[in-house]
């Protein structure tokens, strides 16, 4: 790169956005490349290029792609990968990469969420501890195949070492302005899940089946209290938000994977999930530009039931509701 090269002042402003508002960014970048403070001013400034060895550790420490930064328009697109397991990184690991980034996004002066939900959102599992539990058990059992769990049973206390990250990921999150797009499918998973492991006798006791069932019902209703009132509150609190902040959108015919698209302070981010709950991340804004374009046409399509449409929002809850008690039905059989 060329000295005084606006590609690396936009790198650096790229950085400078990354970091905590605490944090010296002149210290930052001249420890992380072993250079004096002045030195650092000068690449800041672009007075002086940067070696590509200096670039290659910016980009990797800050996960910046190239392709990004240079604008360069491909098919190739360049992804980060969030995943759990033996080439991953642990549980807890994954849900503080998480949690990071959802401050990250509250932090921001002007941000947005858009989740079109193939699966129930893992946010919401975080208020009830019980469904939370199911849920860590479930993966851990049947999709990442985790050791010690071949003949371990469901036990409520599962996901109690990584509940409370859970918990702070919630509070921020429902603060910050959502759309969720969701169809009757998206429900069906969670009840499919709990079915199968009824039915494998996972559970040593086939109440707690039935007490995670319960929980799902509150889940539901407490899901239907948020989309009356129009903004997210934790369960058991006195209603209190933003109205609009939350907006749950019903498609009842198109839904895809689940996709999350972020924008904050104009900046735009796409998670993309893959193996269920692992994530591929990119800024590259072909992609993104796509997403939110589809995402925006699937809200035009699909019926808003949070604060309006009331008749709407009471026959898709309804729905939930009656698969709820079809399951029990079945369970108690």
């Amino acid at each position: 790169m060329k000295s005084t090269d606006p590609i690396q002042v936009t790198l650096f402003q790229i950085i400078k956005e990354k970091l905590p508002t605490n944090v010296s960014f002149v210290h930052e970048i001249s420890e992380l490349l072993g250079i004096s403070y002045d030195s650092a001013y000068r690449r800041i400034r672009g007075e002086k290029e940067l070696s590509l060895e200096e670039l290659k550790i910016l980009c990797q420490q800050y996960r910046i792609s190239l392709d990004m930064l240079f604008s360069v328009e491909s098919q190739n697109i360049i992804f980060n990968s969030l995943a759990i397991g033996e080439q991953g990184c642990s549980f807890i690991q994954w849900l503080t990469t998480i949690l990071n980034e959802i401050k990250d996004i509250h932090s921001c002066r002007q941000k947005e969420i858009f989740y079109s939900a193939k699966d129930i959102p893992i946010f919401h599992f975080f208020e009830f501890p019980e469904l939370f539990a199911f849920k860590v058990y479930f993966w851990n059992k049947v999709l990442f195949t985790a050791p010690g769990f071949e003949q371990e049973f469901f036990r409520f206390d599962m996901a109690d070492k990584v509940l409370e990250v859970g918990r702070q990921i919630l509070s921020t999150y429902n603060k910050i302005p959502t759309v969720e797009l969701w169809n009757e499918e998206t429900f069906n998973s969670l009840l499919r899940q709990l079915e199968f492991c009824h039915v494998c006798g996972y559970f040593a006791d086939k109440a707690d089946s039935l007490k995670i069932l319960e929980k799902v019902e509150i889940l539901v209703s407490h899901l239907q209290e948020q989309a009356k009132k129009g903004f997210r509150f934790m369960h058991g609190t006195v209603p209190e938000g933003i109205d609009g902040n939350y907006k749950l959108y019903c498609n009842e015919v198109l839904l895809g994977d689940n996709t999350i698209f972020i924008l904050k302070d104009g900046r735009a981010k796409t998670f993309l999930t893959y193996n269920v709950i692992n994530l591929l991340v990119t800024e590259n804004s072909l992609l993104c530009n796509q997403v939110e374009t589809s995402l925006r046409n699937l809200t035009k399509k699909s019926t808003l039931i949070s604060s309006t449409s009331e008749k709407e929002r009471h026959r898709f809850f309804n729905t939930l509701f009656q698969k709820i008690d079809d399951l029990r039905g079945r369970i108690q059989l």
